[in-house]
Formats: structure tokens, C-alpha cells, sequence
């Protein structure tokens, strides 16, 4: 249970200062859960030419499943080979099948009907976290996906990246910022789980244009959020943005505090599941200090503490719907 704040003391959750992914599974399920990361060899309609060619600018090979499992393996094997990689440091875990890489509604229904169950049927899973593009979520998708919901812990995973329509064209996103509302909206009626995915350090992008996207995020029926930093990433288009001189990699400090000053906006009960990550070293052109993932966190929590803020405490609930 969270500490309610005083005067004086801060809002926490567990020992953090923000409404964390793991209290919200402890508190769910009663001990650790952690995401097993999965390839089910997807496309996406950003690449493979339905709506545009090329994907997102910053989006790798692998569709952003570049921890995932591999997908010349069976869905059982990659969730297997991921799982005993993890369960060595958490051997009374319990699982979320993740499907991270690409687009994982985008394929008929009877098709993800058999990927999405073969996970559930694992021992020791407890739910599934599906990543989308908010216009591939047709009416039989969500149907199955409320009916999973019924049955099972779930999420629905989707990258807004910005509210901000010239960025999304210089990033080729490919779909508008009313679309994405639209889908929250849809999946919200039949009472799906929302995770809504944001970057900062995007092409353009200022600090004020990167906390209008948080507001926008903290207004939406969202039930979590991911903060992710631009990693920029070899043999990805945003190359040539970078060469030309569109892209500038965010200072740590700089980062830092942008999450913090987004953990103040956001709601309360909003659960964040990320406040940063990594990309793989071999493929990774900067910033490189994102690499040294720990530290950055560390110096969330630190920022947290200096300002003597926590998440929500700019909040009012006079915006959400």
C-alpha cells in the first residue's frame, strides 16, 4: 500500500517516490513478476507498405524487440531460453509473456489466438503485455482481446512517442495523435489496461513540446506509461536525420530531470513501468551514457528526493475525463 503524503512527507510507493511496475505486481500477484520478451515474427503496416514503407524513424531492425527472444525459435522456446535467463536472479518469480517486437495485433484473429494462448499455457504465467500500433486494433481484435482480459492479467501496450504532429511526420509514425486517442478510447469501453509508450529527445523537440506530450498522457483513461529515451541506433533511418544535423542526444542531467518534472504531472495511480532503458552496445550511436542504466535511475530517485516531489504532486485530476 502507498503512504499518503503530508506536509511534509512525500507520497511513496514502497521505497520509491513513484508508483512503480514491480510494487504494482507485488501488490497484484504477492510477489516478483517480471516480462518475458517475446518475437512472434510479425511486421508492421509502417513497413510493410499497408500505411506507409520504412517504419518510425528510430525503430530497429528487429522492431523494437531487440532483447526479445529470438524468432527463429518457437514461441515456447524463446519463452523458455528469456525466462531461465531471468529466473536465476528471480527463482520465485512469476511471468508476463511480453509480445514486444513489431506489431502484435497485426494478423488475423484465429492467428493470434494461437500465439497469445501457447504463453498462456505456460506454468508460472500470470498475465500477457501486448505491443501495438493504435490503428491496428479492429473490432474482432479487441473483441479477443476483452475476452482475454476476462480471463487473464492484460495490458495493451502502444507507442504515442508525441503529441506533436510535426514530429510525428519527422518520425514517420504514420498515424495522428486523435488515432491513438481513439484506440484508448476503444479498448478503454471494454475496460483493457492501457500502457502508453513516450520518448524524449525526439528530432525538434523541446523541453516544454516533451512535457506537453506528458500532460496529454496524464489527461488520457492510460493506465501506465513507459518513459523511454531516443537511443539512436545503427542501420535505422534516424541515421540520416542525425548526419543532418535534426538530432541531439539529450544530456543525462537534462533527462533526468524531464522525468521528474513527468512523474510530478502524472495521476497518482498511473503505474510507470519504465523511466528509461538500454539499447544493445554493438548497435547503440548514442547517447552512450544510457548505457550505465542504474546510474540514470539512481539519479531519478536522487532528483526526487533533492526537490522533495513525488509522482502526482503537480496533479489535480481538474483535466482527466
Amino acid at each position: 500500500m502507498s503512504v499518503l503524503p503530508s506536509a511534509v512527507t512525500p507520497r511513496l510507493w514502497g521505497d520509491k517516490r513513484f508508483h512503480t511496475w514491480n510494487t504494482e505486481m507485488r501488490e497484484q500477484f504477492g510477489t516478483k513478476v517480471f516480462k518475458v520478451m517475446l518475437d512472434a515474427g510479425f511486421t508492421c503496416p509502417n513497413r510493410d507498405g499497408r500505411i506507409a514503407t520504412g517504419g518510425c524513424t528510430f525503430c530497429s531492425a528487429r522492431g523494437s524487440g531487440d532483447f526479445a527472444g529470438s524468432r527463429r525459435d518457437d514461441l515456447v522456446t524463446q519463452f523458455n531460453k528469456i525466462r531461465d535467463l531471468q529466473h536465476k536472479k528471480w527463482p520465485e518469480a512469476q511471468y508476463i509473456g511480453y509480445f514486444q517486437a513489431y506489431t502484435n495485433t497485426y494478423a488475423p484473429v484465429d492467428e493470434l489466438r494461437e500465439y497469445y494462448e501457447v504463453i498462456l499455457q505456460q506454468p508460472g504465467v500470470v498475465g500477457l503485455s501486448i505491443a501495438t500500433r493504435p490503428d491496428c486494433l479492429p473490432d474482432d481484435v479487441v473483441d479477443y482481446l476483452a475476452e482475454l482480459n476476462e480471463r487473464t492479467y492484460l495490458w495493451v501496450e502502444m507507442g504515442l512517442q508525441t503529441v506533436h504532429e510535426t514530429t510525428s511526420v519527422l518520425i514517420n509514425r504514420a498515424h495522428d495523435t486523435r488515432c491513438y486517442e481513439e484506440a484508448v478510447e476503444k479498448l478503454r469501453r471494454r475496460g483493457i489496461r492501457v500502457c502508453a509508450h513516450i520518448i524524449y529527445g525526439l528530432p525538434g523537440e523541446t523541453h516544454d513540446m516533451m512535457l506537453d506530450t506528458a500532460r496529454a498522457v496524464a489527461r488520457m483513461d492510460v493506465q501506465g506509461i513507459k518513459v523511454h529515451l531516443l537511443h539512436l541506433m545503427r542501420k535505422t533511418p534516424m541515421v540520416k536525420q542525425y548526419e543532418a544535423g535534426l538530432v541531439r542526444f539529450l544530456e543525462k542531467d537534462e533527462y533526468v530531470k524531464l522525468v521528474v518534472d513527468t512523474l510530478e504531472l502524472l495521476p497518482p495511480d498511473m503505474i510507470v513501468h519504465r523511466l528509461t532503458g538500454d539499447a544493445p552496445r554493438d548497435l547503440l550511436i548514442g547517447p552512450m551514457w544510457s548505457l550505465k542504466k542504474w546510474e540514470v535511475l539512481n539519479a531519478i530517485d536522487a532528483e526526487l528526493v533533492s526537490r522533495s516531489t513525488w509522482q502526482g504532486k503537480q496533479w489535480t485530476g481538474a483535466d482527466v475525463k
